[in-house]
């Protein structure tokens, strides 16, 4: 039998590899787990709107739970939520696609501690390994764009470029983590390997945040997918 657990998602190319491993791996995925500020509509990782988180969740056919909150109580809310989730739907884990920050592991195995759930990280390496991880991902045949910048550390020119060979060259020529593991790019993944369709992203948009940079998609929908 399949363990049921859940997976924690931004939208973006670690959690989808994640999500990937997983399912080689055996498990079974029944919600993907993402968190709103309350009232926003968009999502707490990457300040993108639900509507799009939805659609990858479409697209993948695996439900999202939305779980909202605000910064004083994120944490309460997300144990709240895997709690019910054990109870409901009998999942024994929460899975993570965090790749090497102490601090950020340290978080989501007080959540699993306190639901009562094991803390599943598949990508877990060392920091030396991110480029290798990197090279991973753009062989898995998943596709993702980048949708934010870090100001401090990229320009705006690496916005909306696709997550390939050709970015893997210049990201070595910068001083960044490769996956972009401190926030210093974001990314969302639109199509690949266990998309039914994919999410087609139209008319970006350069907007300017205090610290960052982001790509602000007026369209976006599910067509066929190119896989």
């Amino acid at each position: 039998m399949k363990k049921r657990i859940v997976l924690s998602w931004s939208g973006g190319k670690d959690c989808c590899l994640a999500l990937d491993i997983l399912i080689r791996q055996g498990y079974e995925i029944v919600y993907l787990l993402t968190t709103v500020p309350t009232e926003h509509g968009r999502t707490f990782g990457h300040g993108e709107r639900t509507e799009m988180i939805k659609l990858q969740g479409e697209a993948l056919s695996i439900p999202v739970y939305f779980i909202e909150c605000s910064y004083e109580d994120y944490t309460d809310q997300f144990v709240k939520t895997v709690q019910f989730l054990k109870k409901q739907e009998k999942i024994t884990g929460i899975a993570y696609g965090d790749l090497y920050l102490e601090g950020h592991r340290e978080w989501g195995e007080k959540v699993a501690d306190a639901s009562g759930v094991e803390a599943i990280y598949p990508l877990w390496m060392e920091k030396e390994a991110s480029f290798q991880a990197l090279e991973t991902y753009i062989r898995s045949g998943y596709e993702a764009v980048v949708i934010r910048v870090r100001e401090d550390v990229l320009d705006e020119s690496w916005l909306g470029r696709i997550i390939n060979e050709s970015f893997l060259l210049d990201v070595q020529k910068t001083t960044i983590c490769p996956m972009g593991e401190s926030g210093e790019y974001h990314s969302f993944v639109f199509d690949g390997p266990l998309f039914s369709k994919r999410v087609q992203l139209e008319q970006g948009e350069v907007i300017q945040l205090e610290t960052t940079k982001k790509l602000e998609f007026k369209g976006y929908r599910l067509v066929e997918s190119s896989k």
